[in-house]
């Protein structure tokens, strides 16, 4: 098998782009100090709409909208759809979906459902199964608090190693041209259960995840951390990025310097936004607002993505259950 690498990587030889994207986020994250790295700040984060679930759908539909318009490209010219979030059977992205006659492919690796929908996009073109894919995600403080913790007019009071859902909506269209950063690896996570049960501190869990993927990642494609501009993780927070370097360190691996994480640096300390940020718009706007401007103005030629997801659900958690986790990783290239 020609473009498989290893045990879990792919490699890309067709050159499958990012022809387009567009990200958006919520007033709070257009505080940030990424503020300009992202194409839109929303006015409110709740749009006229009725629910913030209805807002969240309508968050990932202007993000799609606007990256087709980015280069005119027309919805009967869209071979796939990849889309999902964090709600319950990914309703934000069903019924955005329901909007486009695209075959459509709803994935789940909760925050790291956006890294997993770029790799499998590249695939599909890679093996000619399409010619353009888009892939989105999105999520909404209010949502998510609703579905995992509690709604937030109980006003209940977070511990300091909880995260903020990024409340934001990123999407992007793969396929062949003579322009816009080139996919050239995937690196598919296995699931990793470390046996951690707190679901207030999930970058810890993830953390392990995150090491795996990224050590996979090196193997089988024979790089290392020096190799790129930046390795960004996400979204592991400020307890989860500690956690992940000191893993590597004791593993003796150099090049830390070179790792940033979204969920760290998507909120400023003085906005008081617990650990940092989560959900499966963090890693997406981060990368397709901050990573990619990295690339285009040269300060970056390579970057990896590695972002995680805690698959736990509300259910598990009461169930006294551990938090399996997943990280997939994206090399993206100028």
């Amino acid at each position: 098998m020609s473009n498989r690498l290893g045990s879990q990587t792919i490699s890309f030889s067709r050159q499958p782009r990012l022809l387009s994207s567009y990200t958006l986020v919520g007033p709070l994250e257009g505080k940030g100090p990424h503020a300009l790295d992202f194409d839109e700040i929303l006015p409110d984060d709740v749009l006229g709409q009725k629910t913030p679930e209805k807002a969240e759908r309508l968050m990932l539909e202007m993000a799609i909208e606007k990256t087709l318009r980015q280069r005119n490209t027309k919805v009967e010219d869209v071979s796939f759809l990849l889309a999902g979030d964090l709600l319950n059977q990914i309703t934000s992205s069903t019924f955005a979906g329901s909007t486009y006659p695209i075959p459509f492919l709803g994935i789940y690796g909760a925050c790291s459902t956006f890294a997993q929908g770029i790799g499998l996009a590249a695939a599909l073109l890679q093996g000619d199964f399409a010619q353009q894919v888009l892939v989105g995600t999105a999520s909404h403080y209010q949502t998510a608090e609703r579905q995992y913790r509690y709604p937030i007019e109980l006003n209940v009071q977070h511990i300091a190693s909880n995260q903020h859902t990024v409340t934001g909506a990123g999407a992007a269209l793969l396929g062949f041209g003579e322009e816009g950063p080139q996919i050239s690896f995937a690196t598919f996570g296995a699931i990793v259960d470390m046996g951690l049960k707190d679901a207030q501190d999930m970058g810890s869990a993830m953390a392990p995840a995150a090491s795996s993927t990224l050590k996979a990642h090196l193997v089988d494609t024979g790089r290392t951390l020096e190799d790129y501009d930046m390795v960004l993780t996400g979204d592991l927070g400020k307890q989860g990025r500690k956690m992940l370097r000191l893993l590597l360190e004791k593993e003796g691996f150099s090049g830390l310097e070179r790792l940033q994480d979204g969920g760290s640096q998507i909120y400023s300390e003085r906005q008081k936004a617990g650990a940092g940020g989560s959900g499966a718009a963090c890693i997406a706007v981060m990368t397709l607002g901050y990573g990619l401007n990295r690339l285009k103005s040269a300060k970056a030629k390579r970057i990896l993505v590695v972002a995680t997801g805690a698959l736990l659900s509300p259910l598990t958690v009461l169930q006294g259950e551990s938090i399996p986790c997943v990280a997939h990783a994206i090399a993206i290239e100028a």
